[in-house]
């Protein structure tokens, strides 16, 4: 089997690479939350380094209790013998599809990871596109006929996945495509894993937000960490809620960590433990990386809607999904290439999330553009106003001129092309 590097850490890289060279460069490709670290969280975490020692496998009871409480006060009763840590929620869901095992029902697009971990335990991703307008959920009405012909294949199809909301398309499943999408689950019989970590970075609070475990307790695990909300990305902490009951689940989901990663690392999970707690002054960290992330992946929609591109207004987290085929580059692959070449502009192509490549499609993230140091970071984070710091306009003009730029290349290439065409076939 051949593995790669994974498309976000590798385009990561390479933009790094070109910025040491002397190149300037406009990271929109990384999802980095992009903030620096909570002082309150850092204390805890000093506090605990003397903790060396391995602990449970399942993360220790006082951080399962702590994420239990998360969920009780977002209305879902939770066992805290139900509740599974690991070193991030990539390493949770990794562990999830060795454990139910079986091929798997995938939105697409969806996140770069999920397919290929599904790759790399031998499970067959079934990639289901997304209802119009929405993201992170498989269409509930090809679902059934998709996995009812894999199955008469002879293929094991066990669960399917939705991330509420979504990376790419920073959209939020409505809660009648949740509805429709669980009872389809229970008649296939299908575990749902239910990839929420960008709940708590939901623009519009008021937005009507059903989880599948609202609905079905019973055949839903949820994971979640806090690389996004409380950008604790390289801390590497994460919890899943298991199904009401799943205690065999829970038991491959041990028996999976305990010969991968033994166990979280201990003085991350004792702030973790803390910050799943919601204490006032993490409550109002998040709720100002919610109106910073809102204010400045809008400012980008629009730098976007400007040039004709077809782009859904994001809904959550900071991510958008523009479609760029009003302008005839190619496939997303083409676009991603001519907009970090000739333009400065890093993106990830469409196709890294399972998309058509023949579309020109591409994820853009906007959470790297607050700033490069933590005195910016945390001022972007306090402004009325972020997108008139100088860092700020100024990241938000070089992807004007470099859409601009784009969008009037692009034409006069092609009349170009057509003129020389026509003179070739002239006598």
């Amino acid at each position: 089997m051949t593995v790669t590097l994974s498309a976000t850490l590798a385009a990561n890289e390479d933009i790094e690479r070109r910025r040491r060279a002397g190149e300037r460069v406009l990271n929109l490709a990384f999802g980095e939350a992009g903030l620096p670290v909570h002082p309150a969280l850092r204390d805890k975490l000093v506090a605990a380094s003397d903790r060396n020692g391995y602990g449970p496998v399942a993360g220790a009871a006082e951080l399962r209790e702590a994420a239990a409480g998360y969920w009780n006060r977002r209305g879902l009763v939770t066992d805290p013998e139900l509740v599974v840590c690991g070193p991030g929620s990539k390493s949770l869901l990794y562990g999830l599809l060795l454990a139910i095992g079986g091929d798997i029902v995938l939105p697409m697009p969806s996140w770069v990871s999920y397919a290929a971990q599904a790759d790399l335990v031998g499970s067959r991703p079934i990639l289901v596109p997304a209802p119009h307008g929405e993201g992170g959920v498989p269409d509930p009405d090809r679902v059934t006929s998709a996995v009812l012909h894999a199955r008469t294949q002879g293929r094991t199809v066990r669960s399917l996945l939705v991330t509420l909301p979504d990376n790419p398309t920073g959209r939020l499943a409505t809660p009648q495509t949740i509805h429709r999408l669980v009872e389809v689950a229970r008649e296939l019989d299908l575990v749902i894993i239910s990839d929420e970590i960008y709940r708590d970075l939901l623009h519009d609070t008021t937005l009507p937000y059903t989880s599948p475990a609202d609905l079905a307790p019973e055949r839903t695990v949820i994971t979640t960490g806090l690389s996004k909300s409380l950008a604790l990305g390289g801390w590497r902490i994460g919890v899943a809620r298991l199904p009401d009951g799943a205690h065999d689940l829970r038991r491959q989901l041990l028996a999976v960590a305990s010969e991968i990663w033994s166990a979280p690392a201990a003085p991350v999970q004792e702030a973790a433990t803390y910050a799943f707690t919601e204490p006032v002054e993490l409550v109002e960290r998040v709720n100002l990386s919610r109106r910073l992330h809102a204010r400045v992946s809008r400012a980008v929609y629009d730098r976007f809607v400007e040039i004709g591109s077809s782009v859904a207004l994001p809904q959550g987290g900071f991510y958008l999904y523009p479609d760029l085929g009003h302008l005839c580059i190619g496939g997303s692959s083409e676009v991603a290439r001519v907009l970090l070449d000739n333009h400065g502009i890093g993106v990830l192509p469409g196709h890294a999330f399972g998309d058509d490549p023949s579309a020109a499609r591409v994820r853009v993230a906007t959470s790297l553009l607050y700033g490069e140091s933590t005195e910016e970071r945390l001022t972007a984070l306090a402004a009325p106003d972020p997108l008139v710091l100088p860092w700020i306009a100024e990241s938000l003009n070089h992807l004007s001129m470099g859409l601009k730029e784009l969008s009037v290349a692009k034409p006069r290439e092609r009349h170009a092309a057509l003129v020389s065409q026509l003179r070739e076939s002239l006598p």
